[in-house]
């Protein structure tokens, strides 16, 4: 059986975005950070700096929102280390999905929603019943939310849009096999 864990990593991670944020306000870095599958061979590293970028205010302000919501759960359940691990695996492979579901190599993606979506995707195994809610409005159980939000992904990857769909479902999906791995050794 888990124990409760204070979480730690929650709060670093959305300090770091915050901190990386302002400074994409003020620089031209970011340009160097961002995932951009056509140069990715180039540019390594930004399969992991992308995860701490955002294009815009409200892009920080919600997914940071998201990252406290579930993240704090999630951390105070499988303790710091797995978390922070299911964190950087889940946007890095998100990124794997966005490159393998983009119609265009040279936009870069930005942003923590493979990480977060792999948190949700974990939490969705661990605590399925957990009430969430759904656009802030409609209480669902957690699976159900997770389930709703993976289906308008799909879709999602066949609509024409600046959100990488693809890097979401593939962190849910690390999410979802994480969660399945850490209920069977509870």
């Amino acid at each position: 059986m888990w124990t409760e864990h204070r979480p730690k990593w929650t709060y670093i991670l959305i300090s770091i975005n915050i901190l990386v944020f302002l400074l994409q306000r003020v620089t031209r870095i970011w340009p160097y950070l961002a995932f951009t599958p056509a140069l990715a061979t180039f540019y390594p590293w930004t399969i992991l700096t992308s995860i701490f970028l955002h294009v815009e205010f409200n892009h920080l302000l919600f997914n940071m929102f998201a990252l406290f919501l579930f993240g704090t759960a999630l951390e105070g359940r499988i303790n710091n280390k797995p978390f922070i691990t299911l964190f950087l695996f889940s946007g890095l492979l998100g990124n794997i999905g966005y490159y393998l579901t983009t119609n265009n190599s040279l936009i870069p993606v930005l942003g923590a929603s493979g990480s977060i979506y792999g948190v949700i995707g974990t939490l969705a195994i661990l605590e399925p019943f957990r009430l969430v809610y759904f656009y802030g409005m409609v209480p669902l159980p957690m699976i159900l939310t997770a389930t709703f939000w993976a289906i308008a992904d799909f879709y999602g990857l066949f609509i024409p849009s600046r959100i990488a769909h693809g890097a979401h479902l593939l962190g849910m999906l690390i999410g979802v096999i994480t969660g399945l791995y850490l209920r069977r050794i509870e």
